[in-house]
């Protein structure tokens, strides 16, 4: 389905959705230009009205939207664009354009991002690094071994030595899924899609 740009003189509103924690980033406006370079490029380039040409968002900063679907209303006039944001959104420096901050259960998400970076990657000096060439076996050895520390903590230490375990646990899973190229949204919707049928 192609969007269309007749309704309003040639643009459409493109509305800009994190992927991972669904908060709204910001609203811009594309063209059919726009939008065919969006969708051939997968990152976001607006119609930008005051200068009246094609903006891709990070162009300078480096900030880039990259783009993971690209949904269209009933109406046909307006975009939901979803997106693994790369750095600041808001030329202020925050999070959204509307001023919001993180919650803080978004920094799961920023974590799996970063641990996704590091395997792509590799940096030298690195824990993470050091796990991923270990290979799969070792990463699921030690996700075992902090969740037997998680059940000796919750028996026998106090709740500070419990927190530190899991916050282990948690880290040394995210690095697991991102061996299996399994996503932590693919985790919670299995969930949601659970207790939708409970």
């Amino acid at each position: 389905m192609t969007p269309d740009f007749n309704k309003m003189n040639g643009l459409v509103p493109a509305i800009i959705q994190d992927a991972s924690t669904k908060n709204i980033l910001m609203l811009g406006f594309m063209d059919n230009a726009a939008y065919s370079k969006t969708c051939e490029e997968k990152r976001v380039t607006f119609f930008s009205r005051t200068k009246q040409r094609l903006w891709t968002k990070g162009e300078r900063s480096g900030n880039y939207l990259h783009v993971k679907s690209i949904e269209i209303d009933c109406d046909n006039d307006t975009l939901l664009i979803k997106v693994s944001p790369e750095g600041a959104v808001c030329h202020t420096g925050t999070d959204t354009c509307f001023g919001e901050t993180k919650n803080e259960g978004d920094f799961l998400f920023e974590l799996e991002k970063l641990i996704g970076s590091r395997k792509n990657e590799m940096p030298k000096n690195s824990y993470t690094t050091h796990l991923f060439n270990k290979g799969l076996s070792k990463i699921a050895q030690k996700v075992g071994e902090e969740a037997t520390e998680i059940v000796i903590a919750s028996l026998s230490e106090t709740d500070e030595r419990l927190m530190e375990e899991s916050a282990d646990f948690l880290y040394h899973f995210l690095v697991l899924l991102a061996e299996k190229d399994v996503s932590l949204n693919d985790i919670i919707t299995l969930l949601k899609n659970r207790h939708l049928a409970s």
